[in-house]
């Protein structure tokens, strides 16, 4: 019997493992720039302040790997965004803050380019159903989307 069970095991073990949604929430925009990574954040960068937003804060998975010697593909996240738009998201939600900074997530391929995965505005801010952050996030989702084509282009 318990041989029986450990080979069920080890057969069940050995299954494929079903790959993760890379897309699990509404809104979610993957783009496969066909850019080398470092070369498209500089880009980026570029395409962010020449939409007039902000770079509130940069997370590097890879360069806190290499701080502990640890070498794995790049991945960025930027997050970006702008003082007269959190002083609307507040006054129309205090709730919503926690949305803010927007996100732009910068992955390396195995090719050495950039993928860059990023959620539409209208979507982050949907779920809180109120008309005046509806109305920002719509703004914000055509600066963000002139910001992707810019970098993207």
């Amino acid at each position: 019997m318990r041989l029986g069970f450990l080979c069920c095991l080890v057969l069940l073990l050995a299954l494929p493992v079903h790959a993760e949604d890379p897309n699990p929430y509404s809104g979610t925009r993957i783009i496969e720039t066909g850019q080398p990574y470092d070369g498209f954040l500089k880009r980026l960068v570029a395409a962010i302040k020449a939409g007039k937003m902000g770079i509130v804060a940069q997370a590097c998975a890879n360069c806190g790997a290499k701080g502990i010697g640890v070498t794995i593909p790049g991945n960025r996240v930027v997050m970006i965004y702008r003082p007269d738009f959190a002083v609307r998201m507040l006054k129309a939600s205090v709730a919503a803050g926690i949305e803010a900074p927007l996100r732009l997530y910068v992955t390396e391929q195995a090719d050495g380019t950039a993928r860059l995965t990023y959620r539409l505005p209208s979507h982050v801010f949907a779920p809180y159903g109120v008309a005046e952050l509806d109305a920002m996030a719509k703004e914000l989702d055509g600066i963000v989307g002139a910001i992707v084509a810019s970098a993207t282009k």
